[in-house]
């Protein structure tokens, strides 16, 4: 957490190139709120009908992400206890690899909060069986505390839009709901209008079916977790709330 504000609040103070003007620009037409931070990114607010999000490019966050990261999240008031993510295949077994190494042929035996959430639950919580993904199955993996909801938010739109996303199987995508948050993760080396358009096309259709999903099903406790031996899983929390601080420091590790 602290390289990554470290990054985002000690670059230097230049001009934004003409991308991100480009950027404040649609922002304009759109009515939302755009501001650079430094020269090291910008942020963007805006709302699905009463519902705020906040788009954020800057500094990856996240290990698995190399270069500049896309981060796009909402509130949703969604039950704390829910957990879920979505991800690419490629991601995922690239995670499942890391997660063996470290933590098993490692000397470190316990997975704490200092490990990404959708990390930790890759090892906690079972995965929807390949009847159950159908046609998203060649491509992604889900997971999650809720299966119901989980079978509930893949249905429909969200997994339409995922089918045609015109994405390279090696560029990390990872949708998580966590501590009532929905939050969308990729990389994006340049920070061009048409690819920032159909990532927020992405998430807020995942945020419409959030919405959808958990009106639909009944309040109902988490399945228990089932922990990979050795490790042992931690009670860490997930990442903070969103509040007025600068981006990097709401968004925590």
């Amino acid at each position: 957490m602290l390289d990554g504000i470290k990054r985002w609040f000690c670059a230097r103070a230049t001009a934004p190139p003409q991308e991100w003007k480009d950027v404040a620009s649609w922002a304009a037409a759109q009515r939302y709120a755009c501001r650079n931070v430094g020269d090291a990114g910008f942020v963007v607010d805006g709302r699905v009908d009463a519902t705020p999000w906040r788009l954020e490019w800057g500094p990856s966050q996240r290990r698995y992400i190399e270069g500049q990261e896309l981060r796009i999240r909402s509130e949703l008031g969604l039950a704390a206890e829910l957990q879920a993510a979505l991800m690419n295949r490629r991601l995922q077994e690239q995670m499942e690899k890391d997660v063996y190494e470290q933590y098993v042929e490692g000397v470190q035996t316990r997975i704490d909060d200092r490990t990404p959430p959708e990390m930790r639950w890759l090892v906690m919580f079972p995965k929807l069986g390949s009847a159950e993904m159908g046609a998203l199955k060649e491509r992604f993996v889900a997971l999650g505390s809720h299966k119901r909801w989980l079978q509930s938010w893949l249905d429909g739109a969200l997994a339409a839009q995922l089918q045609g996303l015109s994405a390279e199987p090696e560029r990390p995508i990872v949708l998580t709901v966590g501590r009532g948050r929905l939050t969308l993760r990729t990389a994006l080396a340049d920070a061009a209008v048409p690819p920032l358009q159909a990532w927020l096309s992405l998430f807020e259709t995942a945020l419409r079916a959030a919405r959808r999903a958990a009106g639909a099903l009944p309040a109902e406790p988490a399945e228990p977790a089932e922990p990979a031996e050795p490790s042992r899983m931690s009670a860490a929390a997930d990442e903070p709330p969103a509040t007025g601080a600068p981006p990097d420091a709401q968004a925590g590790a």
